[in-house]
């Protein structure tokens, strides 16, 4: 006779349905095909393939930068410098692709190349790496907090900017470096192409490799990740590495998109990657997220802002509705994880 009271202690434990857990995970997405319906019911060009790529090409710049953002905050980190980064990256990249500052308001027929683009792109990324790299060994040999660390480098990379343009912008480059920002494959413009491709080679990173399973384990929990040979301060400087690196990537198709590099570029851009991180799931507090739901975030500022343009809604308008869906999104971010298991 079987003793019962064993049989339900080898019974394995039922998973019970939380809606809180459910909605936390899926929320991102579903609200983003609630705003494109929406949307798409108010005005008949929302779905327009030309208003589509438009959102694509709009979200790309912040989107990439959105990706590189990730690795930091899954570890608990935070980057408040990406803006100012991507500012002198993008004055770097228009630099070296206009020889010196000799010409640096040409336009037309007298536009002439200094330099190669791939030159510009290495310098650009080269700028972005250094500027990450600098800050994590910050955080992690002097142990400033990520925020303070940050915050420093969004204040001394604009300054480096604005000193290193004396003001002024780089402007009017030639039509192979430009093509990277206003270029197409097809229908699809190269903006977005790199975006993807830079959102399907992080993905696998994070979710294939021994590196993202030490990004997780990190936010998890440092101290225990340190304890089981995690090279916690390396990681840590890696992430910021990878975060500078799309800034880098990022001002460099900026100023192509633009045709112009400016050291006022991506001011208050810090806000909307984190919230396009945040609002894609990714914990604040770490450990949680990824990629995928970062790439959905950014698509659902992108089509916010777009929607609202085309209903003629007032930008300040627009930046109260996305800071309210941001403490919204942390504060349910923080109520689901007081409700997980252990």
């Amino acid at each position: 006779m079987s003793n019962p009271v064993l049989s339900d202690l080898e019974e394995p434990a039922r998973k019970v349905f939380d809606p809180v857990q459910t909605a936390a995970k899926y929320a991102a997405p579903l609200f983003l095909i609630f705003l494109i319906v929406i949307f798409a019911l108010l005005h008949p060009n929302f779905l327009h393939p030309l208003n589509i790529f438009n959102v694509l090409r709009q979200v790309s710049i912040s989107g990439l930068i959105a990706i590189g953002m990730t690795f930091v905050i899954l570890t608990a980190g935070i980057d408040l410098s990406v803006g100012s980064l991507l500012a002198l990256a993008g004055l770097v990249a228009g630099y070296v692709a206009k020889g010196g500052l000799a010409d640096r308001f040409a336009i037309g027929d007298s536009v002439a190349s200094g330099n190669p683009v791939y030159m510009a792109v290495a310098a650009a990324v080269a700028v972005g790496v250094v500027g990450g790299l600098i800050q994590g060994l910050v955080i992690t040999r002097l142990r400033v907090p990520p925020f303070v660390a940050t915050l420093g480098g969004l204040t001394a990379f604009r300054g480096a900017a604005l000193w290193f343009s004396e003001g002024g912008p780089i402007s009017g480059f030639t039509p192979d470096f430009t093509w990277w920002g206003q270029g197409r494959i097809g229908q699809v413009p190269i903006p977005v192409i790199i975006f993807l491709a830079a959102a399907v080679v992080a993905m696998f990173i994070l979710a294939y490799t021994r590196f993202g399973r030490y990004v997780y384990a990190i936010g998890d929990n440092a101290n225990a990740a340190a304890l089981n040979g995690v090279p916690v301060r390396r990681i840590t400087i890696l992430v910021y590495v990878i975060s500078g690196l799309s800034c880098g990537l990022a001002g460099f198709l900026l100023a192509a998109r633009l045709n112009s590099a400016e050291a006022v570029a991506g001011i208050s851009l810090e806000l909307t990657v984190i919230a396009s991180v945040v609002i894609g799931g990714t914990s604040l507090f770490g450990g949680v997220g990824g990629v995928f739901g970062t790439v959905i975030g950014a698509l659902l500022i992108g089509v916010l802002t777009n929607g609202l343009v085309l209903l003629n809604v007032s930008s300040f308008i627009q930046q109260i509705v996305i800071g309210i869906i941001l403490v919204a999104a942390v504060a349910f971010d923080q109520f689901a994880a007081s409700r997980r298991p252990g």
